[in-house]
C-alpha cells in the first residue's frame, strides 16, 4: 500500500509538471521572441549586436503572474524595469491593486535607438539608457531603466562625454534647487539621505550627471532636476564599466523601427516632449519602413500611436526565402 501510495504521489507530481510546462510554453508563445541581452541584474547574457543592422531588436518580454501582495509599483523595482514602461505595457491594470492571478508582461524587449557604437545612448522618450561596448569582435548591449528630468527641469539633449566619476559622492546643492527648497541643506554628505545615491558619473553638460538614488521607486518616471537616475544596483554596474571620456548621446526618440527574422517591427512611446514632431512623421522617416516590400499593417501602427505600449510589435512579415 505504501509503495502504491508513493507511486500515485509521484504520478501526480509528473502530471502537474507537464501541465505547468504546457502552460508556460503556451504563455511564452504569446510574447515576441528576441535574442538574450543583459538588463542587470537579470540572469541573461549581454546581447551580441550585428553592426550592419541599424536597429536590431534585443531582449525577451516575459510573462509574470500577479501574486497576492504584488503591486506594479514595487514589481517595477523588483524586476529592474522602469515604472512607466511596466504600466504602459499593461494598460488597464491598476498599479496599486492588480488582480491576483492575472498574467502581465514584463517588457524586457527593445529596438535599439541607434546603430551600435562604443559608449552610452540615453533615449529619454523610453526612459532607458543603453551601454554599448565591443568584445570578442562583436558589439554588446546592456540596458538600464532610468528616471529623467521633470517638467521644467528637462534633461538636455545632445552629445556629451563622461568627465568625472565618484563613489559615495557629496551633493553640493545647486542654487536653483536651494531657491526651490530654502530649508534644504547646501551640502548633503554620503549616506541614505543623499539623492545621488552611492555613485556619480559626471557629464560634460555642466551640472548634469548619471547617478543612483535614495528613492528607487522614482526610476522610470520624470522625477529629477535634469539628471539621469538609475536603480542602486544598476548604477553600481554601470559605474564599473564606464571610464572618463566615454561618449554619451542623449536623444528623444518616441518611435523606432527595426527588422529581424524577416519581419518589420515598430516600437512606439508617448511623445511628451517634442510637440513639433508627430510620432507618425517620425515613423515615416525610417528607411527600413519606406523600403519594406511587403504589405504593412497600418491599422495596427495607428492604434499603437494612439495608445503606445512601448513594446516591439510585428507590423509586417517578409516572404519566406525560396
Amino acid at each position: 500500500m505504501k509503495k502504491h501510495g508513493k507511486k500515485l504521489i509521484f504520478s501526480a507530481i509528473i502530471r502537474a509538471m507537464k501541465i505547468y510546462l504546457t502552460l508556460f510554453l503556451l504563455i511564452s508563445s504569446l510574447f515576441p521572441p528576441a535574442t538574450a541581452y543583459s538588463w542587470y541584474p537579470r540572469p541573461m547574457g549581454d546581447s551580441i549586436v550585428a553592426e550592419d543592422n541599424l536597429a536590431p531588436i534585443v531582449g525577451r518580454n516575459m510573462p509574470f503572474v500577479i501574486g497576492k501582495d504584488d503591486t506594479l509599483v514595487e514589481l517595477a523595482y523588483r524586476s529592474g524595469i522602469g515604472y512607466l514602461s511596466l504600466t504602459r505595457a499593461n494598460p488597464g491594470v491598476d498599479p496599486w491593486l492588480p488582480p491576483q492571478g492575472k498574467t502581465i508582461i514584463l517588457p524586457y524587449s527593445a529596438i535599439l535607438p541607434t546603430k551600435p557604437k562604443p559608449g552610452i545612448v540615453i533615449n529619454l522618450a523610453e526612459f532607458r539608457l543603453y551601454y554599448f561596448w565591443k568584445e570578442g569582435g562583436h558589439f554588446r548591449a546592456r540596458i538600464y531603466p532610468i528616471g529623467i528630468g521633470q517638467e521644467g527641469w528637462d534633461t538636455p539633449l545632445g552629445n556629451f562625454s563622461v568627465i568625472s566619476k565618484a563613489k559615495d559622492p557629496v551633493w553640493v546643492v545647486p542654487e536653483s534647487i536651494q531657491k526651490e527648497r530654502p530649508d534644504q541643506p547646501t551640502v548633503v554628505p554620503p549616506g541614505p539621505d543623499n539623492p545621488l545615491g552611492g555613485y556619480w558619473i559626471g557629464l560634460s553638460a555642466k551640472g548634469y550627471g548619471i547617478h543612483g538614488t535614495s528613492k528607487p521607486l522614482g526610476v522610470g518616471r520624470r522625477v529629477s532636476h535634469g539628471c539621469i537616475r538609475l536603480y542602486p544596483k544598476d548604477i553600481r554596474d554601470l559605474f564599473s564599466r564606464v571610464a572618463q571620456g566615454t561618449p554619451v548621446t542623449i536623444t528623444y526618440q518616441p518611435a523606432k523601427v527595426g527588422v529581424r527574422d524577416n519581419k518589420l517591427w515598430v516600437e512606439i512611446h508617448p511623445n511628451e516632449r517634442d510637440e513639433t514632431a508627430s510620432v507618425a512623421n517620425v515613423i515615416l522617416k525610417y528607411k527600413a519602413l519606406l523600403e519594406w516590400p511587403e504589405k504593412i499593417n497600418w491599422p495596427m501602427v495607428w492604434r499603437e500611436i494612439d495608445n503606445p505600449s512601448g513594446i516591439p510589435l510585428v507590423i509586417s512579415r517578409g516572404k519566406d526565402p525560396q
